[in-house]
């Protein structure tokens, strides 16, 4: 069975793998981004925290990944890790495993794709924290000192007064990272990992139809892109993020 995509004929099975190459473009984009996330907060509160090792230790991993090409990184952690780690773990970590759940059995990603995974974390990560650096320097002094003659401590003065305007003024940058993110996935397939430029690739060389290929890619990116960007602006726009606009 065919499809035609842009006027020449497509097999089905080469748009499948267009599609499972989406998908794992996917999932590995929304991991990154919920442990980027994290990391970046992390990485933001030890910035913060006025202890010169912490900082230093905050600002030297910022200044290292934002200086450092992506795919340098990448291959950093594919091949020098692979290198520093046992014989055995790389063993395990090369071989096929399943976890079995109630009624569904998933495959055990592989070593490219914790690669992968690590890589763009660290590096979404830093940038992220930057981000939320710069939205709780956004909060005005003056509110902090409010809410301490308002009898607050400390902590509650950041949990609720300078923190909910904080990601409220970071938010859409972080946004911005996310869709970076959803993007720098197309360098892993530099490692290995299957996703959608891996793909796009894989049915180029087998039907030398690169215009169509890369052409389906270039749809399901823009896609993904557009989708996650409208959903960041919702949450801007929604009620229930507008506590971040509260005052004491």
């Amino acid at each position: 069975m065919n499809m035609g995509v842009f006027g020449e004929p497509m097999a089905l099975r080469y748009l499948v793998w267009l599609i499972q190459g989406f998908g794992m473009t996917l999932l590995l984009s929304l991991a990154v981004m919920i442990a980027a996330t994290a990391l970046g907060v992390a990485v933001c509160a030890l910035r913060l925290s006025g202890r010169r090792p912490l900082v230093a230790v905050a600002r030297g991993y910022i200044s290292v990944i934002r200086n450092t090409p992506l795919l340098v990184q990448l291959f950093f952690w594919y091949f020098g890790a692979s290198a520093l780690m046992p014989t055995g773990l790389m063993v395990w970590l090369n071989t096929p495993h399943g976890i079995d759940l109630a009624f569904l059995s998933l495959p055990w990603p592989a070593f490219e794709t914790f690669a992968g995974f690590f890589g763009l974390t660290l590096y979404a990560g830093a940038y992220v924290a930057e981000e939320f650096r710069a939205g709780i320097g956004g909060v005005g002094e003056e509110q902090r000192e409010a809410a301490m003659a308002l009898g607050l401590s400390p902590l509650l003065v950041f949990w609720l007064v300078v923190l909910p305007q904080a990601v409220r003024i970071a938010w859409l940058p972080t946004v911005g990272q996310y869709l970076s993110t959803i993007k720098n996935t197309s360098l892993t397939m530099a490692i290995g990992v299957a996703e959608l430029s891996y793909a796009s690739r894989q049915v180029e060389t087998e039907t030398f139809l690169t215009f169509q290929a890369f052409g389906v890619a270039t749809i399901l990116y823009v896609g993904a892109v557009v989708v996650t960007e409208a959903a960041g602006h919702a949450v801007a726009r929604s009620r229930r993020f507008a506590w971040g606009d509260r005052h004491p």
